[in-house]
């Protein structure tokens, strides 16, 4: 059975999930804990590591009965067909999460104007620029070696 990815209401993530649990479909929402402030107290708080997505196991003939629970918006796609994730990305996942140094984690999509620096390839720890983000790939600008680098994506049917 594949993975698939369900849009969610706005924090309704852990909602849905447990609904799906109920209902007997193998689902994951994956959590992390923060420490949120308010005026008067600091408390631990388990919230998505995706917001408004939750991750479903389940055959191909079983794919609308997700829409019975109250939260569920759409399925995530991905070149016209809904997005696959392999278990593979799903054990990732899972075992990042477990890991006892991680003190916070959050996705973060690249932005034009952002700075970064890159951990592999033949442009190892240069530090560089996002000039464009599409669909298919990243144009960063690289200063101190004077050029442009172009990123594609390899598309695939996977998340």
């Amino acid at each position: 059975m594949n993975w698939y990815v369900i849009y969610t209401k706005p924090k309704w993530e852990k909602k849905v999930a447990e609904r799906l649990i109920q209902m007997g479909i193998e689902c994951y929402c994956p959590l992390i804990t923060k420490i949120k402030q308010w005026s008067d107290r600091k408390k631990k708080v388990e919230m998505p590591l995706f917001n408004s997505y939750v991750f479903v196991q389940l055959p191909d003939s079983e794919r609308n009965s997700v829409f019975e629970i109250a939260g569920v918006v759409r399925y995530l796609f991905w070149l016209g067909k809904p997005a696959v994730v392999r278990d593979e990305e799903i054990n990732i996942i899972k075992n990042s999460l477990k890991a006892p140094n991680i003190a916070d984690a959050s996705v973060i999509p690249f932005h034009v104007g952002d700075k970064i620096k890159l951990e592999s390839g033949v442009f190892n720890n240069q530090n560089a620029i996002v000039q464009e983000v599409s669909n298919t790939h990243y144009i960063l600008v690289l200063e101190s070696l004077g050029c442009v680098l172009k990123i594609k994506y390899k598309l695939n049917k996977s998340f």
